[in-house]
């Protein structure tokens, strides 16, 4: 059955695709009622990344206790919810479970409606979130830059994505993270390395710049990487590193340009460029995206460090974009570790 936005109340986000635990409680108008986030970073830094059953495990013994306190900080209770909202993918199959299945238990004990929110889509629509103060209408531009994902989406709507393109190998938070470990930097990789380049000289460790000026809007960034080992080879002294973290960060923020560049050639009419994901918590890389759509007359519009990263408030509001089409998903939803924006459909 599907519920029309009046008859909505708050809506319960929750996120579990990788390693981090979020919850989140928002008003059927967008208003943010309650968050909260839980980092997996003590589990998994021993380990220079995340391990999929650990992440699983601390899901489990975590999510229930951020639900039961947003509920307490938004001082409602599970009935007062109108809808849950929970990732069912792309991600690690076994926190998309964990999330998904507490989910579903939740509305299927309570009898509310329950979306199935895809993770991607979720980033997609955050600029669209009335509390940020950013109404983007669409179609807009969107570049998705994670440890998981680089592409470039033409966002026309709700559940309408047309992919430009994307990275041929690795995905851009990936490159920052394995960079980052060349230079003996702690994981995660992209922060650290962020600071490290504040200090160094990109022009005195010049990098490849993959695929600028090609046509289209691909990615590549294995190259840059088997680039970056071969200076950090030759590394002598701790300038050497912050320059080559510099070096590196421009590379990555000259190409992201370039690609966004071309991708603005290839969707005319388009609103706003938008930019997401964990990357998109880069301040050269915003700046670097910012003249490129100074450049074309468009705004750049980017979420707060928060929402950049994992987090729930794009969970339910993903839902209630969602809900407000009348569309909803059955208990019976299997979460999916590869789910593609392109086979985004009505439920």
């Amino acid at each position: 059955m599907a519920f029309p936005p009046s008859a909505v109340g708050p809506v319960l986000g929750i996120e579990s695709s990788c390693d981090e635990t979020a919850a989140a409680i928002l008003a059927p108008d967008g208003t943010i009622l309650a968050e909260v986030v839980r980092s997996q970073l003590v589990e998994h830094a021993r380990f220079g990344g995340v391990v999929p059953e650990i992440a699983a495990r601390a899901h489990l013994a975590h999510l229930p206790a951020l639900v039961a306190h947003v509920l307490g900080q938004a001082g409602l209770t599970a009935r007062d919810l109108g809808a849950i909202a929970a990732t069912s993918g792309p991600g690690l199959i076994g926190g998309l479970a964990v999330g998904a299945s507490f989910g579903k238990g939740m509305a299927l004990a309570c009898r509310l409606p329950f979306v199935a929110v895809n993770h991607l889509e979720a980033h997609a629509l955050t600029p669209r979130l009335p509390a940020l103060g950013l109404p983007v209408a669409f179609p807009y531009l969107l570049l998705l830059l994670s440890g998981g994902h680089c592409q470039c989406v033409a966002v026309l709507g709700v559940g309408r994505y047309l992919r430009l393109g994307t990275t041929l190998d690795d995905a851009v938070g990936e490159a920052f993270d394995k960079s980052a470990k060349l230079l003996g930097l702690p994981w995660p990789g992209g922060p650290a390395l962020e600071r490290l380049a504040a200090s160094g000289d990109a022009a005195r460790a010049p990098l490849p710049r993959p695929l600028y000026g090609r046509a289209g809007c691909d990615f590549s960034f294995s190259g840059l990487k088997t680039a970056v080992a071969q200076k950090a080879a030759r590394i002598t002294c701790e300038q050497d590193r912050a320059d080559l973290a510099a070096g590196f960060q421009a590379a990555v923020a000259a190409v992201l340009a370039d690609r966004a560049r071309h991708a603005l050639a290839m969707a005319p009419g388009t609103t706003a460029l938008v930019v997401a994901g964990g990357v998109a918590a880069n301040a050269g890389v915003r700046t670097a995206l910012a003249a490129v759509a100074a450049a074309a007359g468009l705004p750049l519009v980017a979420p707060p460090i928060r929402l950049c990263t994992d987090n729930a408030v794009m969970v339910a509001w993903a839902g209630i974009e969602r809900l407000r089409l009348g569309w909803q998903d059955s208990v019976g939803h299997a979460p999916r570790p590869r789910w593609p924006l392109m086979e985004m459909t009505p439920a």
